[in-house]
């Protein structure tokens, strides 16, 4: 069994693995300033960006739910790896040979599972992109070539092809290394009564991919008629594939989503197929489920999704009942989104695939042009409904439609949708129609206030009785003297050669905050700032010498967090912090002074007396001289 990794290749892994590059592959990133950036946070749901990244310094912190680190703490939290595990995945896609504390290059033989399974995975996707060009694969080319798919196009897409065999991927697999409960464990055997055996034969594979560009499962099409299994046939559920997470295309179509700020949803893999061939790679599928909460917040934070109406989200569906049906589920999620959401269906009920073989490739794009807003399609979905050429089909048009107007959130929307749907009905009375729709939204309002209302005031009571007592910091935050101690460490850890040995010489209860103070000892540990080198070589020394990971979370949000002044007014501002804190220092030992000048008797202690009272001249000069310098430095 392979040791420690060493520490030198860790710090080639940190110093090769572009931070913004990495967590690029994730969510969109944008300039905050001062070379920082700024996105939707992977780890929480959140209505505006919090999540900061900091290339210079190689660092990473969300301010909404307060979780941080460097490079290497972003692949564990995102991916669910260990340290170990999260630096040799980083290594591999850098292309450096991990050396181990036991001796030599050999990478680990027992390396992490999740390691193991995406290893397993792409061996298997290797196999199956072989087997299509074999003879016994021409069943699945000819399914391609039928929707109008080039080999060319397979490969692009890395479709396969899995041969009618029990146990020709085990056997494969097998000989490469890999253990059976670890194929069993990806979804890729199951177990039979003679031991394990393939769980996809004689379909058609697609490999899905997590954002990384890793195969992390499986999407298989059924090519013979008598496989009496389903028509798709999914990995199950596995450590690595939760398809309520994962989009189908989305490593590929990723850049081009956050580039024109568009994502076009569609059913199925082949559709994801036509569409990027047809010149809308920004096309995306779920995986065996209906499109959910899980794959609104990987498209929103694709898509930066926070400024509202800016971007679009595209649902495609087939045009028969059940795709109608599709799109008005789409509905209820629809305001999850800030982002505005369109659907486009065919009228010929053709999908993008079908579309493009009968119509070519410019009718795709005409499709996703036409798009409808999904609120208008709903709205006239329920109307079409109805026969509008009597008075009475028109008011049951209204009493069905009023209800999906009534539940947009938005009021100034409703209204609007509120006024086309007076229009749309022909029924030529406005204010009919619209104290109609207010008055089903009082009531949808009035549900979702009892559903949502508190608790009896002794049920209250007794639930706060039972909570504990939410903890209090020891220092108030917003007092102007921690704020400044704050900004005096943001120097220490960011622009540490700007402060010198007057930080270095401060003691470590000169800071009131706990925090601050447990900074300060790091730093003073690491061997103080005028040991500073690099920027991301200091921060990375501070987080290693820090004792837990409060304080390594405290370093690395003040090393993310941005200064409070402009670039040209860093050195002034520096010294004006520096001065503000010796300043405290001053005053602390004056107040001592002062303290001993009041215990002792003039005429008894005269000796005594006389030298504490030059001492504190001494203070009150050295204050004055500090308050001078740091108001002429502001």
């Amino acid at each position: 069994m392979a040791g420690r990794i060493r520490n030198e290749d860790i710090a080639l892994v940190r110093e090769r693995s572009p931070i913004d590059g990495v967590i690029g592959e994730y969510l969109q990133l944008r300039s905050a300033g001062g070379g920082n950036l700024k996105g939707l946070c992977p780890f929480h749901d959140e209505k505006s960006p919090s999540f900061n990244v900091t290339p210079a310094r190689g660092l990473w912190y969300c301010f909404g739910c307060g979780v941080g680190g460097d490079v290497i703490k972003f692949v564990q939290e995102i991916d669910h790896l260990t340290f170990s595990e999260a630096v040799e995945r980083l290594a591999a896609k850098a292309g450096i040979q991990l050396r181990y504390e036991e001796g030599g290059f050999t990478p680990r033989q027992d390396g992490g599972q999740r390691a193991r399974l995406i290893e397993a995975h792409k061996a298997a996707a290797e196999y199956f992109a072989e087997r299509l060009a074999a003879p016994d694969g021409a069943i699945g080319r000819k399914f391609l070539s039928e929707r109008g798919f080039e080999l060319a196009d397979a490969a692009r897409f890395g479709v396969g092809f899995a041969p009618r065999e029990w146990e020709g991927l085990v056997r494969h697999l097998r000989g490469r290394g890999f253990a059976d409960r670890e194929l069993i464990m990806g979804g890729l055997a199951k177990e039979g009564r003679r031991g394990p055996m393939d769980r996809f034969r004689g379909r058609l594979l697609w490999p899905v991919r997590d954002l990384g560009g890793d195969v992390i499962g499986f999407g298989a099409r059924r090519l013979y008629d008598d496989d009496d299994g389903p028509k798709y046939l999914n990995t199950p559920e596995t450590p690595l594939f939760h398809k309520s997470n994962v989009l189908y295309g989305a490593d590929l179509a990723k850049k081009e989503i956050a580039r024109s700020r568009q994502a076009v949803v569609v059913e199925g893999y082949t559709d994801v197929m036509a569409c990027h061939l047809s010149g809308v790679p920004t096309a995306v599928a779920t995986c065996g489920t209906s499109f959910g909460d899980e794959h609104i917040k990987i498209l929103r934070r694709l898509l930066m999704d926070q400024d509202e109406f800016r971007g679009e989200v595209i649902f495609t569906f087939d045009g028969d009942s059940a795709g109608r049906k599709a799109a008005l589920r789409a509905f209820a999620d629809e305001q999850k989104f800030v982002t505005q959401t369109f659907v486009a269906v065919q009228p010929d009920g053709l999908d993008p695939c079908d579309l493009r073989i009968r119509h070519g490739e410019a009718a795709v794009r005409d499709l996703v042009a036409s798009r409808t807003p999904l609120f208008e399609f709903a709205v006239r979905s329920t109307i079409e409904q109805h026969d509008l050429n009597t008075a009475e089909g028109r008011l049951a048009a209204l009493d069905a439609a009023a209800p999906v107007v009534a539940k947009i959130k938005d009021r100034s929307l409703r209204h609007m949708y509120a006024v086309n749907l007076d229009r749309w009905l022909g029924i030529m009375d406005e204010q009919f129609v619209l104290r109609r729709v207010r008055e089903l939204s009082a009531r949808e309002q009035g549900q979702n206030g009892r559903r949502g209302q508190r608790p009896h005031p002794q049920a209250q009571q007794a639930q706060q009785a039972q909570a504990p007592a939410p903890e209090r910091p020891s220092y108030d935050p917003r007092d102007p003297e921690v704020r400044a101690e704050r900004e005096l460490l943001k120097f220490a850890v960011q622009r540490p050669g700007m402060l010198g040995p007057v930080f270095d010489g401060f003691p470590g209860d000169v800071f009131l905050a706990p925090p601050h103070a447990a900074v300060r000892a790091v730093i003073a540990e690491a061997g103080g700032v005028q040991g500073a080198a690099g920027a991301a070589e200091w921060i990375g020394r501070l987080r290693e010498t820090a004792a837990n990971d409060q304080v390594r979370d405290m370093i690395t949000q003040l090393g993310v967090e941005p200064l409070l002044v402009a670039p040209e007014a860093e050195d002034r501002y520096a010294v004006a912090l520096l001065a503000r804190i010796q300043e405290r220092q001053v005053n602390k030992q004056i107040a001592d002074v002062k303290s001993k000048l009041g215990r002792l008797n003039p005429a008894e202690q005269a000796e005594e007396y006389g030298k504490l009272f030059g001492d504190l001249v001494a203070l009150e000069q050295q204050r004055r001289m500090l308050r001078e310098g740091g108001l002429g430095s502001q």
